[in-house]
């Protein structure tokens, strides 16, 4: 196999994470649930306009946190089904004269 393949292989897989962005009814439905949270355990208000700047700011600095915890689960989904097909194909083996 050429190395300059395996190459371009691994330059698609560099940067998998793509910036989290939200449409318009989550923005305003996280921006919503900012501003109750200001106002509920904060005993603050905060504008639209500040709420989602500070949704923006968690979602760049600790959106990585988040990704990475999904695919630890779904790795963690992954292997468990991996084990589930491992003995349903251990169990179609037939029995031989040997064991």
């Amino acid at each position: 196999m050429d190395g300059s393949v395996y190459e371009l292989s691994l330059n698609s897989w560099e940067d998998p994470m793509k910036p989290i962005q939200f449409n318009r009814d989550e923005t305003r439905a996280i921006v919503a649930d900012i501003q109750d949270y200001f106002r509920e355990e904060l005993d603050q208000s905060i504008g639209a306009i500040p709420a989602e700047m500070l949704m923006r700011f968690f979602a760049e600095k600790m959106g990585g946190y988040f990704y990475n915890a999904g695919l630890h689960d779904a790795q963690a989904l992954v292997r468990r089904k991996i084990d589930d097909v491992s003995d349903e194909i251990f169990g179609l083996e037939q029995p031989t004269g040997r064991r």
